[in-house]
């Protein structure tokens, strides 16, 4: 996810007469790139898409200023490390041009990218993509830049709606729907999860030690003073012991992708066990409640009060 500038000198190779009348040359560009999780394995690799991205620039004899690297970023927003940082470089005017491989590599949300897109007009920086044909300096290209954006919002959705559906297919098989099960449990072949009998001790002992201790900073320092590692072997801290304590599969309720059932084979704690721990999670929710409508109680009283002496007085 690193920024690159570049004072290099571009070499122009020869061009056609209709590039030389399409291309503008002698702008200043930057070049933006991204992968997800899933576009990794599409050939969207980063190295690709900057190599791609770098040509274009020759061909149209831009000099490409920056670099802007996001690496299993989502495109769906434009909080994005890196997205970011173009954004801070065009609003100091550091280059005139975004070159990007592919629309959905830059933005997949079509709000957010009209209110980029704007942005980057009022300070007269254009967008360029490698693959599709974009000029939004004059209103046909803009007209096609959102129509293009809408197909890449729509691809977006369908792609998000059939992942929901085969998660949702594969909870009603009482399958796990990733590679990683929660603590106490093993993945077998097909797809169900198996009690790790080792790792449904250690979940009841951080039930029991959190019962006792009730803090979950406490628990997870005491777990790693006893050399005991999470699923992924790594530390534990605070969060890491409120997912297992949060986590409703241990008595056996099984939930995932918008399906519920009850699995009792899923089932390691009886239900006191984790009522109790529950119960001290929210040990002080029933304080701040009353807390809360004292307060309001008060402040209502007050106005009433103040409403009654105004009139008071004008009497």
């Amino acid at each position: 996810m690193s920024t690159y500038r570049t004072e290099q000198s571009l070499t122009v190779p020869a061009r056609t007469s209709t590039e030389e009348q399409e291309a503008q040359t002698g702008l200043r560009a930057a070049i933006y790139v991204r992968t997800s999780s899933n576009s990794q394995r599409f050939g969207y690799s980063i190295d690709e898409q900057i190599r791609r991205c770098w040509d274009t620039c020759k061909k149209a004899n831009w000099e490409v200023m920056f670099v802007f690297s996001d690496e299993a970023e989502s495109g769906r927003n434009t909080e994005r490390p890196e997205f970011q940082s173009m954004l801070d470089r065009a609003r100091d005017r550091l280059f005139d041009v975004v070159v990007f491989w592919k629309l959905d590599r830059f933005c997949r949300s079509l709000v957010d990218l009209v209110k980029t897109e704007e942005e980057l007009d009022e300070l007269d920086v254009g967008l360029h993509s490698v693959t599709e044909f974009l000029d939004t300096t004059n209103p046909v290209g803009r007209f096609n830049f959102r129509n293009l954006a809408s197909a890449a919002e729509l691809e977006s959705d369908l792609t998000s709606q059939r992942v929901k559906l085969g998660m949702y297919g594969l909870a009603r098989e009482r399958k796990w729907p990733n590679k990683r099960p929660p603590l106490g449990y093993e993945k077998v072949d097909d797809g169900t999860l198996h009690i790790d009998t080792a790792e449904a001790k250690l979940v009841h002992e951080i039930f029991e030690m959190y019962i006792q201790e009730r803090s979950m900073p406490q628990v997870a320092f005491l777990l790693n003073e006893q050399g005991k590692s999470t699923k992924q072997s790594e530390a534990w801290c605070r969060q890491s012991v409120g997912k297992v304590l949060r986590n409703e599969l241990y008595i056996g309720h099984y939930q995932i992708a918008g399906f519920e059932a009850d699995v009792e084979e899923y089932r390691i704690l009886p239900d006191d066990l984790f009522g109790k721990a529950t119960a001290t999670r929210h040990r002080f929710k029933h304080v701040q409640t009353q807390m809360d409508k004292s307060r309001k109680g008060s402040k209502a009283k007050r106005i009433i009060d103040e409403y009654r002496a105004y009139q008071n007085g004008d009497s």
